[in-house]
């Protein structure tokens, strides 16, 4: 699988020149962690993560002190330029899933921007992206595997799928068995294929 399969293509980004406000007001909204920050033709500048716009809008609560600060602070950031991270993290969208999955999980982010040659951002692929497709049940994985197979004109095969693992038995020749193995790989949610007698 690949990028473009899983990505979510219905973007929700913002400029440098957003106030944090209306920011914090679109993840909350959309509930999502993070905004690919764009320029001139819809290009990456950065990202601004939920954790970029909190940190420095929550100060202490003057209760909780036994001598309460004495100024308040005015020098909060007021637009995502402020706080955003200028290098962003991305892939492309005919990264191999299993690439992108990896550069997330070692890098702590949560989401990336999926750009296109020029720079633009054309998707966004998230970890909930990747848990519910891996979330799929068995039985729909099932189904369409078979579907898929029957497309191909693979009709001899018998599915069965437990906990992700897809488990196939058909046809003998090795050209079958090639081709039933990559199609039944390719379905979102099976994390194995293993292929009987």
């Amino acid at each position: 699988m690949i990028a473009r399969e899983l990505m979510t293509t219905d973007l929700v980004t913002v400029r440098a020149d957003t106030t944090v406000k209306v920011a914090l007001t679109l993840l909350d909204e959309n509930d999502i962690t993070s905004l690919p920050v764009v320029g001139a033709g819809g290009r990456i500048v950065g990202v601004v993560s939920e954790a970029d716009l909190i940190r420095e809008l929550v100060g202490p609560d003057p209760r909780t002190h036994e001598i309460p600060h004495a100024e308040p602070r005015d020098d909060r950031p007021r637009y995502v330029g402020d706080v955003m991270t200028s290098h962003a993290i991305t892939v492309h969208p005919e990264t191999d899933l299993a690439v992108a999955v990896d550069i997330a999980t070692s890098t702590g982010v949560k989401s990336l921007p999926v750009v296109d040659d020029t720079g633009k951002v054309v998707g966004v692929l998230s970890r909930r992206d990747v848990v519910r497709m891996l979330a799929r049940s068995d039985d729909l994985l099932e189904q369409d595997i078979d579907a898929l197979l029957v497309s191909a004109g693979e009709h001899d095969w018998l599915v069965e799928v437990h906990d992700g693992v897809a488990e196939i038995s058909g046809p003998s020749g090795l050209h079958d068995r090639v081709i039933a193995r990559v199609l039944a790989a390719s379905v979102p949610g099976v994390v194995e294929v293993r292929l009987g007698d």
